[in-house]
């Protein structure tokens, strides 16, 4: 009997990337975000979510695609980032938020070893909805712990906001 997981999908540069739903606080429209001085480039500053101070990621530029103007499609999607041994409230900008899909767990294929450098650490593998490959976040991978301030509050103990 097939196991399926739920995953949030979502675009970024003409391709769809999928990330646990267990992992999803909260999506918000795009909204202004106060710069932190001396981030790094991936790093766009903070934004106030109901008394709480979130970091927030533009995915394009960790990922190295080049950044874009925010559009009436794009997203911030707060999620739970595991790291070191708890979660950290952080928010991800994404070009647009697809759908929340079923994905048969056995049918999650690793990322292909192709015999040349492919910058994949941030993938855990690639699931299929249909003819549409999807790329599986492994957030831990994508984020470690001295790369973004933790956020107030929003830790394991964080209630969740639908």
């Amino acid at each position: 009997m097939a196991e399926f997981s739920q995953y949030l999908t979502l675009g970024l540069a003409n391709e769809t990337f999928g990330i646990s739903i267990r992992n999803v606080r909260e999506i918000l429209d795009m909204r202004t975000i106060s710069r932190l001085p001396h981030a790094p480039d991936f790093l766009l500053g903070m934004i106030d979510v109901r008394g709480i101070g979130y970091p927030i990621v533009d995915l394009r530029i960790k990922l190295g695609l080049p950044s874009v103007t925010a559009t009436e499609a794009t997203r911030i999607i707060i999620l739970d980032v595991p790291m070191n041994d708890r979660l950290i409230g952080v928010g991800f900008v994404a070009d647009c938020v697809f759908e929340v899909t079923d994905i048969d767990d056995e049918a999650i294929e690793p990322i292909p070893d192709v015999g040349g450098k492919w910058q994949s650490d941030y993938a855990t593998g690639i699931g299929r909805k249909g003819e549409k490959f999807i790329v599986i976040f492994d957030l831990a991978k994508l984020m470690t712990r001295d790369e973004i301030p933790e956020a107030r509050d929003a830790l394991m103990d964080a209630p969740r906001a639908a």
